[in-house]
């Protein structure tokens, strides 16, 4: 059950998720109206959601055509659909106290992804900034109303799914550590029954809905795990209902802006409007797109970053995608690789009909999938295909500044023809004594060098390449199957956990 959920995730895109299970979310809500299981009836969760829809869409319109910006239909309908959670609907056509909310509210949920932005990257989640911002002004406050005894498992169920896909369970368990120890140190303070709190605090407030669907959005999040530990640790704290400056009490929304400021100053701030340079062939169907960018940026090896291309009729993946940065920090140029497949996605065909001078956005830079900082540190890199473009900037890099490192790369392809980057490996083992080991799984294929070997990277060919294996750090970077497989046959093998690194990034596929 657990491979089929994962092999759907692995389909598509996260925004293209976020955007199923909100949907799924807002069909469960009108079933349960239908029923009366909520207060609100199917004609006033409809009515909600087209006035706050079509304010979103055409607002954001109007100032993606004012900033010069490719209009993100995905994150129009994400935030709108969010809104209609948390604002609450119009009670029985009553529209006098639900409209300048729900206006208001869309409005600065639009205008904050280009007002609010420094460097083209927004700061704040546009929702819960549109909610804050609503409440100080016009003295209008969003209900939450999302968290109900009856919504729960099916949030849970859709909250799951996303942190599952984008691997923030990190951010989350921080979050409700902190979240719930304070709640705890507020009622033994207050002498509240706290079983009956602690219950009351899951069935009715939206913590769920806050943590799995609000909390985790990658762009306004740091990028590593420590930072987002103490991201969902400091969110956490605030989220709790008693703490207050004076008379001003904490709210969900207010929590997680200030979340948002301290992810905003430990974070890159780039966006980067990159335009093509040129394209080359590095393996079989495997090509390397080189941008050149009016800015330098600062990045480290094996880095990933969010690229968005816009284009006519995109499929279930969506416009969006994540690529590691195949460049070093040490090249002019900011390069990715690319491996098409025969049944290309809508975003790859774009890819492959680009021509010189086209943009495409990269922002919201992440990974810890790096170098280690201790140059003594012994390592074993294992990539599958295209998975080997992190380790192609981290090599490159230690070219570049001549730096000698404990590195034995073993590099998997189906056929010799699939090997990329080669000359930069070469490179390494004659300069910097960095050994790769080619392993070609297609068995009629016979080996042109002493490195190559037929048959796939198991246990044998470990510990026959690397005596010292135990020793090293490893770094697996690959299809998603390939990597999980790693990751069991590495702890079969006695490798600690915190000795295996993963290439993970949202969207990954």
């Amino acid at each position: 059950m657990i491979k089929l959920i994962d092999n759907f995730l692995n389909k598509i895109t996260m925004y293209r998720l976020a955007t199923y299970v909100l949907s799924f979310l807002f069909l469960t809500a009108l079933s349960l109206s239908f029923f009366k299981l909520l207060p609100y009836t199917p004609t006033d969760l409809i009515m909600s959601f087209a006035v706050i829809t079509v304010v979103s869409w055409v607002v954001n319109v109007i100032f993606a055509k004012i900033f010069e910006a490719p209009a993100n239909v995905e994150s129009i309908y994400i935030t709108a659909l969010i809104l209609v959670f948390i604002i609450t609907p119009p009670l029985t056509g009553d529209y006098s106290q639900f409209l300048p909310i729900a206006a208001w509210s869309s409005v600065w949920a639009m205008a904050s992804k280009y007002i609010l932005a420094i460097r083209k990257k927004h700061i704040f989640n546009p929702a819960a900034f549109a909610v804050a911002l609503t409440a100080f002004t016009i003295g209008e406050s969003a209900s939450w109303w999302v968290g109900t005894l009856c919504m729960l498992p099916f949030v849970a169920i859709g909250g799951l799914l996303i942190v599952r896909k984008i691997r923030r369970a990190d951010t989350v368990i921080s979050f409700f550590a902190a979240a719930l120890a304070t709640i705890f140190a507020f009622g033994i303070m207050n002498g509240t029954n706290l079983p009956s709190y602690f219950y009351k605090t899951f069935a009715y407030s939206p913590i769920v809905f806050f943590a799995f669907i609000m909390l985790t959005e990658p762009l306004t999040a740091p990028p590593t795990k420590m930072l987002r530990l103490g991201y969902g640790a400091l969110v956490g704290f605030l989220f709790a209902p008693a703490i207050h400056i004076g008379s001003l009490y904490s709210t969900p929304e207010l929590a997680l802006i200030f979340g948002n400021i301290f992810s905003y100053l430990v974070s890159p701030k780039e966006k980067l409007v990159l335009k093509l340079k040129e394209v080359v062939k590095v393996a079989a169907d495997t090509f390397d797109f080189i941008f050149t960018g009016n800015q330098k940026f600062d990045f480290k090896p094996g880095q990933y970053m969010e690229w968005t291309l816009p284009h006519k009729r995109p499929d279930d993946r969506g416009y969006r995608r994540y690529f590691t940065l195949a460049s070093s920090p040490t090249e002019p140029d900011v390069r990715i690789g690319v491996k098409f497949y025969p049944k290309r996605s809508s975003f790859k065909n774009k890819m492959a009909n680009m021509n010189s001078g086209e943009a495409i956005i990269a922002s919201g830079r992440a990974g810890d999938f790096i170098l280690p900082k201790d140059r003594r540190e012994k390592m074993v890199f294992i990539a599958g295909g295209i998975g080997v473009t992190p380790f192609r900037s981290m090599i490159k890099f230690l070219l570049d500044k001549n730096e000698k490192r404990a590195i034995t790369i073993l590099y998997s392809n189906k056929t010799v023809a699939d090997i990329a980057y080669k000359d930069i490996f070469d490179a390494a083992e004659s300069r910097l004594g960095i050994k790769t080991v080619y392993a070609i799984t297609d068995q009629s294929q016979t080996p042109t060098n002493p490195q190559m070997r037929v048959g796939f990277i198991d246990k044998k060919m470990i510990t026959e390449e690397i005596p010292d294996y135990a020793d090293r750090i490893f770094y697996v970077s690959g299809p998603h199957s390939m990597v999980v497989a790693f990751e069991d046959t590495l702890k079969d093998m006695g490798i600690k956990k915190n000795k295996i690194k993963i290439d993970f990034f949202p969207g990954l596929a």
